[in-house]
């Protein structure tokens, strides 16, 4: 969520391989500090004397509660979402083989994409991981040119792009973003496509053209109706997310995505700046599941073996 949002920008094509992953989960129906639960599920293993590889780089905060609290906003298949009431996808997967090497549980809950960055400042999750962008502004405490908070530091373990999806059949011939001057476009508010909109709208009356008009929403769902309904040409969104969509949502007949994904960036989790014993924790975590293969394996369960990095990194964004 380059989004939502986070880009979520903000990536590609996500296939078969069992991964040996549990993700239990319930739905919250309660509304709680800045973000409205909708689902949550844990992730790794509990054990009374801890053997993990990566146990001991944890703050004893979480060596004694044995969870890491993670915040998600489970809408952005095959990424993350809910799905009988659990959160499943590749962030939560991923989550499972971290907590096996660090020997914790990764409990996941989602609200709103736009309270993600809040929640972490105001500590209700220790992380936040949800096919968020790694973006300097972030990494400073900025969104939309808005200071929210000291910002944050990226743990990045995946790399997205942004993609362009059309009703099946692409009425209006829109071959890439650029196609969209003067056309209404779909996208999920807070994100880092909506800010690739944004930049496009500018180059396209730099250019002479009309803006885009921008049709911003709550979540993604209400985004994708919007262009199956016809009210917008297109939709913006995650390359991985938008190849989903398009394979999946009604056998494969609504959506199609034209052009390639632009603007690649690494997904990242959000960790708080003050926290860095557990954001180097989680990066030899994540370096250690893409040494023994665990997360290739998740990667190509859910079909999103393009977005693969070879190394984790801290605040690579851009």
């Amino acid at each position: 969520m380059t989004a939502s949002t986070l880009c979520r920008t903000a990536a590609k094509s996500r296939i078969a391989a069992v991964c040996a992953v549990a993700v239990a989960g319930t739905l919250l129906l309660t509304a709680c500090g800045d973000q409205t639960d909708s689902g949550s599920t844990k992730a790794g293993n509990d054990t009374s004397e801890n053997s993990a590889p990566l146990f001991d780089k944890l703050p004893q905060k979480y060596q004694k509660s044995g969870v890491i609290k993670v915040g998600t906003n489970a809408e952005y298949a095959p990424m993350e979402s809910v799905e009988n009431g659990k959160i499943v996808g590749v962030d939560p997967d991923l989550a499972e083989a971290l907590g096996k090497q660090l020997g914790v549980k990764l409990e996941f809950t989602s609200g709103s994409f736009e309270g993600l960055i809040t929640s972490l400042y105001s500590g209700r999750h220790d992380v936040i991981m949800s096919s968020i962008t790694d973006t300097k502004d972030r990494q400073e405490g900025l969104e939309d040119g808005k200071k929210l908070g000291k910002g944050m530091d990226f743990v990045d373990y995946f790399l997205a792009g942004t993609a362009v999806y059309t009703k099946k059949g692409n009425p209006e011939g829109i071959k890439s973003i650029k196609d969209l001057c003067g056309k209404g476009a779909a996208v999920q508010r807070g994100t880092t496509y909506e800010k690739a909109l944004q930049k496009q709208s500018k180059a396209c009356t730099d250019g002479g053209k009309k803006a885009v008009d921008i049709q911003s929403f709550e979540n993604d769902t209400e985004a994708q109706t919007r262009v199956k309904s016809g009210g917008a040409v297109a939709g913006v969104n995650d390359y991985p997310v938008a190849l989903d969509l398009a394979r999946k949502a009604n056998g494969g007949k609504d959506y199609e995505v034209v052009g390639e994904q632009v603007d690649a960036g690494p997904f990242g989790i959000g960790v708080n700046k003050d926290n860095t014993d557990l954001r180097d924790a989680l990066k030899e975590a994540v370096d250690a599941i893409i040494a023994d293969g665990s997360y290739q394996k998740v990667l190509d369960k859910w079909g999103a073996g393009t977005g693969a990095i070879d190394k984790a990194a801290i605040n690579g964004g851009k």
